[in-house]
């Protein structure tokens, strides 16, 4: 039997890969089975006041994702001998991955896009994995579609469980049970007594005998996990830094927009168009509504200069990371300025996390074929990425997990 430990992009794709293969799959998620319109329940608290924009439940954070497909670390995992250009295509395929048409574009984007290329800057469509035939626009991605318009990893799950995989939600993993440096078995804990668990008796505990694990629990939990197995994991964390820069124009009703439908990318950061809460709190003072402001996010490509420790999450911004968010809210504040939003009212908000990644990564925990020290032990999530992508990964990480279980495949059939 093989174990799963997380149901976000990684493990959803791991998952559907071997069932599909006819392998015997069980995928443990900790957190719950949600409609899309609720996942915004499940945003994960503060870790020691480090804002993480991050969520516990199944699908993982991609039921809160804004649909981005863009492709990155591509090259950097080859220079490492890690080619996955045939699996991103396939992700694209699966995904559908393409721009939004023109007619889901709002004013307010429109707007900031033609402010844009007045300004001379590399200004192109955000690749999407929403299907326009079944969205609206209605600025709600972030909080889960209402429409279900977009992919989500719990597409994904659904195709595992009709290929055979056993998918149990509001299921944690207490321990992965480790002898003589092999791995034995996993014990895992359900979190609710109204179904039993594999067909046992015993409602909350079970030690499962396996000789293959795949976590996937994302950046934060898996390194906690592996620390628990006396696997030094934890250092190096990122986590894509941003702000969002914006200001006030009147009744552009920005805010029910389909986010990030444009980008303008450089070398250490990317600008897209975003609408941010924080935002409206400030500008209230100026007799600012939620359509009256236009915004843009700074998402930088942040040092590993973090730690995930069993207690705590530690991220600070270095002097690299300040140039850079400096460096993209001028830009952004340039492009919100010829878009006509006035410049005394332009402010930014503080800054927060997006993609949390680096934890586990190849070359130091885990190998070329994302194993780890323990044999049968392996990683499909962010925490493998070797560097900060400044970009949503979600892609990259599905193209990783595809390769990772064509890996697997041939193992067991050999």
């Amino acid at each position: 039997m093989i174990i799963i430990v997380g149901s976000g992009a990684g493990g959803a794709t791991v998952a559907k890969e071997l069932a599909l293969a006819g392998l015997p799959v069980t995928l443990i998620e900790k957190g719950p089975l949600l409609i899309t319109q609720q996942a915004f329940t499940a945003y994960d608290a503060r870790d020691n006041d480090l804002e993480l924009l991050k969520t516990t439940c199944g699908g993982g954070s991609t039921m809160v994702s804004v649909g981005n497909g863009v492709r990155v670390l591509q090259e950097e995992l080859k220079s490492l001998g890690i080619d996955i250009s045939i699996e991103l295509a396939e992700a694209e395929q699966e995904l559908k991955v393409n721009p939004l048409p023109d007619s889901h574009l709002g004013k307010g984007t429109k707007l900031l896009m033609e402010a844009a290329y007045n300004l001379d800057l590399p200004i192109q469509s955000m690749p999407k994995f929403i299907r326009p035939s079944e969205c609206i626009p209605c600025g709600k991605c972030s909080f889960g579609c209402p429409r279900n318009a977009k992919w989500t990893a719990m597409d994904f799950i659904n195709e595992a469980k009709e290929a055979g995989a056993q998918i149990f939600f509001n299921t944690g993993l207490e321990k992965i049970i480790i002898e003589k440096g092999k791995l034995k078995g996993v014990n895992i804990r359900r979190n609710f007594q109204d179904t039993t668990i594999l067909n046992s008796s015993d409602q909350t505990s079970q030690y499962i005998k396996t000789d293959l694990v795949i976590l996937a629990a994302g950046a934060i939990e898996t390194p906690r996990i592996l620390q628990k197995s006396g696997i030094k994991a934890g250092n190096n964390l990122f986590m894509d830094t941003f702000v969002t820069v914006g200001g006030i124009l009147k009744d552009i009703e920005f805010y029910e927009e389909v986010m990030m439908a444009t980008l303008v990318p450089f070398d250490n950061f990317i600008l897209a168009p975003h609408f941010s809460t924080f935002l409206l709190e400030k500008l209230k003072n100026y007799g600012a509504q939620g359509k009256d402001i236009l915004g843009i996010m700074v998402k930088i490509k942040d040092e590993n200069s973090g730690q995930v420790t069993p207690e705590k999450v530690f991220k600070q911004n270095t002097l690299q990371d300040v140039r850079f968010l400096a460096e993209g809210s001028a830009v952004a504040g340039s492009i919100l300025s010829e878009a006509g939003v006035k410049p005394s009212t332009i402010i930014s908000t503080h800054p927060r996390g997006a993609h949390p990644g680096g934890t586990a990564p190849i070359g130091k925990i885990v190998d070329e074929n994302l194993e780890t020290s323990v044999k049968g032990l392996f990683l499909s999530d962010a925490s493998v990425l070797p560097f900060a992508p400044g970009a949503p990964p979600i892609l990259t990480i599905i193209a990783l997990a595809k390769r990772l279980a064509q890996h697997i495949i041939k193992k067991y059939a050999d």
